[in-house]
């Protein structure tokens, strides 16, 4: 378990320096491109990619978010029940968010295949949807690791 706790969390550090670098990369293209306009010179497609990069950001993000537990967390209602029945809570909770994302995950992998046949791609860059597609069903599937890392921990009276 612990082995399996330490792969899923390097795992998620990986995919924040992903969504870090992408942060910065936006920022500074976002810069360069006011800085270029004050002089005559945009730089074109800087609003798709800043779109682009900004799902990248969200999607690489959450399994490290999740695994912190950065979200927010409403557990008023649930301290007051015995630790057996905030475990089976915890447990359910889960395996509903497990399913959820298997079917986000599995749902993107299927909308990428579909831009990746197309040729679908951004109008003035003509940078590939798919990508980004096959990206965040990816990170779908990462969440769903940390979920089950999240159960392990429950049942091993580790969380929380």
């Amino acid at each position: 378990m612990e082995r399996y706790n330490k792969i899923v969390e390097k795992l998620s550090i990986w995919m924040q320096a992903i969504a870090g670098f992408a942060l910065v990369f936006i920022m500074f293209l976002t810069v360069a491109d006011v800085v270029g306009r004050l002089f005559g010179h945009p730089i074109v497609g800087t609003f798709e990619i800043v779109g682009l990069g900004g799902a990248v950001i969200i999607g690489f993000a959450i399994p490290i978010t999740s695994w912190l537990r950065g979200h927010v967390y409403v557990d008023f209602f649930v301290q007051r029940f015995s630790k057996t029945t905030k475990a089976i809570i915890n447990i359910c909770t889960r395996v509903i968010s497990i399913a959820l994302f298997i079917t986000i995950g599995w749902n993107l992998f299927i909308i990428a295949y579909e831009y990746y046949k197309s040729g679908e791609v951004t109008l003035t860059r003509q940078l590939p949807f798919y990508l980004i597609a096959y990206g965040m069903g990816i990170c779908c599937f990462i969440q769903c690791l940390v979920l089950i890392s999240d159960i392990m921990k429950v049942i091993g009276g580790k969380y929380e």
